[in-house]
């Protein structure tokens, strides 16, 4: 019983050390808490069998492969959303751009017509608004 009540405590002062940020990743948190649980129960189940060591050691062992696979996903899971999420970034940075570029060219659009209403074109060409380049005969431009 002294063996299952220290496998505990063990269990209990690695898994408070895993609580804090320790700037692991989730590949090693699952492994080490994992391992920690794995040699808990190993413990256990090792003390009604008479055999305490053995079922640590196999205890361990299959919790700290068992915990560094699910953490291992669960890396793979936080890599995918990041790459999502920087995806999303630049295309929202594009469409930004985009919207940008075409604001500008309703600004210039909007100022050419109204170039085009005074009578001329967006080349400073005198217009007589049906199409062609030539003066009007009621022109007040002096340089027409």
């Amino acid at each position: 019983m002294k063996n299952v009540f220290l496998a505990f405590t063990l269990l209990a002062l690695v898994l408070a050390g895993c609580a804090g940020d320790t700037g692991m990743n989730s590949t090693q948190k699952g492994a080490l808490g994992g391992g920690a649980l794995g040699a808990g129960l190993g413990a256990i189940v090792g003390h009604e069998t008479g055999h305490t060591g053995a079922g640590i050691a196999i205890g361990a062992a299959s919790g700290l492969l068992g915990g560094g696979l699910i953490g291992n996903q669960m890396d793979k899971q936080d890599q995918a959303s990041t790459s999502q999420e920087e995806r999303m970034r630049r295309q929202q940075e594009e469409i930004d751009r985009q919207r940008r570029e075409l604001d500008e060219m309703r600004r210039q659009q909007g100022s050419d017509t109204y170039s085009r209403d005074r009578g001329y074109d967006r080349y400073d060409n005198r217009n007589d608004n049906r199409g062609s380049a030539a003066p009007s005969q009621n022109s007040k431009d002096p340089y027409y």
